[in-house]
């Protein structure tokens, strides 16, 4: 430890401070034996019609529900992408698909035809390229 500097990639403590000893630890091993009593004690509350109890109840102890959306098959039969779209949107208003699973479907779409456009953008200079390039070596 020259000039009072702990050394570059040492601990100053190797061993370290245990698990569970900080001030949290300490915290959840003095109510560990009551935890059982406080969520039946919340549970009655929130019977009874305490609102705050049934919110923690809830928030805390059981896992939140989320939507599960069904997978539905969609033939997105047509020769061009706007088509293809115009098949999504009417599935969407004739109720075969959900709006977000459509939403999803249009911003694919709409990414494929940003893919393609770059592919055919990029052949389009490759041939720009091949001809300037057979117009030089000509003259």
């Amino acid at each position: 430890m020259p000039g009072g500097k702990w050394t570059k990639g040492t601990s100053g403590n190797p061993a370290g401070r245990k698990s569970g000893t900080g001030q949290i630890g300490k915290l959840r091993a003095a109510i560990a034996k009551d935890v059982p009593a406080i969520i039946r004690s919340l549970a009655t509350s929130a019977k009874a019609g305490d609102i705050g109890a049934a919110r923690l109840l809830l928030d805390r102890v059981l896992p939140a529900l989320k939507p599960i959306e069904e997978t539905v098959g969609i033939a997105l039969e047509g020769g061009t992408l706007a088509a293809q779209g115009g098949a999504v949107v009417a599935a969407v208003a004739a109720g075969e698909l959900a709006p977000g699973q459509g939403a999803a479907l249009l911003a694919s779409l709409g990414t494929l035809a940003r893919l393609i456009e770059t592919d055919e953008l990029a052949a389009r200079v490759a041939a720009l390229e091949a001809r300037h390039g057979n117009a030089q070596s000509k003259a």
